[in-house]
């Protein structure tokens, strides 16, 4: 891959994460999202994730941000990603990969937690129905989406869409930045001394 490649790519990845930005929902999403994780830890309920592939990597890094350390020492807080395989393999030869992550939100979440969703299609059939779940046990959903935002687009009670993008690479590399600036927001609130 020659210079002028790589520093188009750079570009490219650029011009997505300027278009998220200058999106109309957006930041307003993402603040309500941030909100949304803040308000749950304040009544001490926990932050479920969830997602496939790349986006389970996504879920999985948001998680140990929470029980480990983002930007300084402070309390752990109680996040969860849906990643054991022994239970996603267990789950999935006994009751079909579809079912994966609702029988985790069935098992582990409660009224009072938050769900965090990442599919960059918005038309993963185990994520809708970890959505699906977490409505019938009355927990509210989070949607890092791309792709228009798919099927789970009105099924989620916060859908945060990455517009513009048509690869599943562009679109996690503002997943991450979002998740980022969420769990910045809630510890600038909770935690104020670690950004004096």
């Amino acid at each position: 891959m020659s210079a002028d490649a790589i520093r188009a790519s750079f570009e490219t990845a650029a011009t997505t994460l300027r278009a998220f930005i200058d999106s109309p929902d957006g930041l307003a999403n993402v603040e309500r999202f941030a909100t949304a994780a803040f308000e749950t830890l304040e009544r001490g309920g926990k932050l479920l994730a969830c997602g496939n592939g790349g986006s389970m990597c996504d879920a999985m890094h948001f998680a140990e941000e929470w029980t480990g350390r983002f930007r300084g020492d402070r309390a752990a807080l109680p996040a969860i990603a849906f990643s054991d395989p022994s239970q996603l393999t267990c789950i999935a030869n006994d009751f079909g990969y579809d079912q994966v992550f609702a029988r985790y939100v069935e098992a582990l979440g409660n009224k009072g937690d938050l769900l965090v969703v990442l599919s960059t299609s918005g038309n993963s059939p185990n994520i809708l129905r970890a959505v699906d779940q977490a409505r019938t046990q009355g927990i509210p959903t989070v949607a890092l989406l791309g792709k228009g935002g798919g099927e789970l687009l009105p099924r989620v009670d916060i859908p945060i869409v990455v517009p513009d993008a048509t690869t599943s690479d562009r679109i996690q590399e503002v997943h991450i930045k979002i998740l980022h600036i969420a769990i910045e927001a809630v510890e600038r609130k909770r935690f104020p001394e670690n950004y004096g």
